[in-house]
């Protein structure tokens, strides 16, 4: 048997026999550069077969997000020239509107007066009719109460003026908050005729017994009539008697609160000598036959 030499010593190796420092040899390689070249050799490759391959695909991705962006400042572009194309026709449709708003309302106004002066005449030859007679003069009475609880007739005499008006603000509408709403009107109103009013009117506007306030966009409607602020509450009775009873009332903490919160106009004048139209024509809902006399 050849005996190995391992070493210049030429001793005999028992079986099974290791070098001390064979498991050392991952480390003097690693230190040796031989592990440490490889890795990155191959590490660069596929880095650099990487790039390779996605270059194209990168360089579509970023043509397609500058076509994206292209394509949005289009459109913004045109959009805003369009919107800028539409303004004067907007402005000049909106000022006709306005303008047909303005002749109806003027027309309205004109057959109303006509409308009162044809009324008035109509309640003096009446009242010449009925004062004939004692008949005539206790029907006469009946109607003057009746007309006077619809509101038929015209009214005058001392009283309270209540002003609401939206809280002020520079440069622009009046805030959500700031707003009178026709819920704020109706309250007041309320309030005034549970104060003991005997006639209320809103910028002129009678109210009768069947009047409703309402919204209609931005526009609070009193009997189907737009109005505008600020809005002059008239309520015809004893100032003083008014004033008290309202003081301190739900309708007065309520806007005693909107006008300390949000800023909203609200105060009370005495008036010493107000005039209140009648209210628009009733139309009739129920009727009685009258009974002659033996039937």
């Amino acid at each position: 048997m050849i005996a190995r030499r391992d070493d210049p010593g030429d001793r005999r190796r028992p079986p099974g026999w290791r070098r001390p420092d064979a498991s050392m040899s991952l480390l003097a390689d690693l230190f040796a550069g031989k592990l440490l070249d490889h890795g990155y050799a191959e590490a660069a490759a596929r880095r650099a077969a990487a790039g390779e391959a996605a270059s194209p695909r990168g360089r579509l991705r970023g043509a397609g997000v500058l076509l994206v962006l292209l394509l949005a400042g289009t459109l913004i572009a045109v959009a805003g020239s369009q919107a800028r194309r539409a303004e004067p026709v907007a402005a000049g449709q909106r000022s006709r509107l306005i303008e047909e708003i303005d002749a109806r309302t003027a027309e309205t106004d004109g057959l109303q007066r006509r409308l009162d002066r044809l009324r008035s005449d109509t309640e003096r030859r009446r009242a010449g009719a009925l004062a004939r007679s004692d008949e005539g003069r206790r029907v006469r009475q009946g109607l003057a109460r009746a007309a006077a609880a619809a509101a038929a007739l015209p009214a005058a005499g001392a009283g309270i003026v209540v002003t609401l008006a939206d809280a002020p603000r520079p440069g622009g509408p009046a805030a959500e908050g700031g707003r009178v709403y026709d819920q704020d009107l109706q309250v007041l109103v309320n309030g005034l005729w549970a104060a003991g009013a005997a006639a209320i009117g809103v910028n002129g506007q009678r109210l009768a017994p069947t009047t409703a306030i309402r919204t209609a966009g931005e526009a609070i409607m009193v009997d189907y009539r737009p109005l505008n602020g600020p809005y002059a509450v008239t309520a015809l009775g004893d100032p003083d008697r008014l004033r008290d009873a309202l003081a301190g009332s739900a309708a007065d903490r309520r806007l005693t609160a909107l006008r300390e919160r949000f800023g909203i106009r609200y105060d009370v004048r005495r008036s010493a000598r107000a005039r209140l139209p009648a209210a628009g024509a009733h139309g009739l809902r129920y009727a009685v036959p009258r009974q002659e006399d033996g039937q």
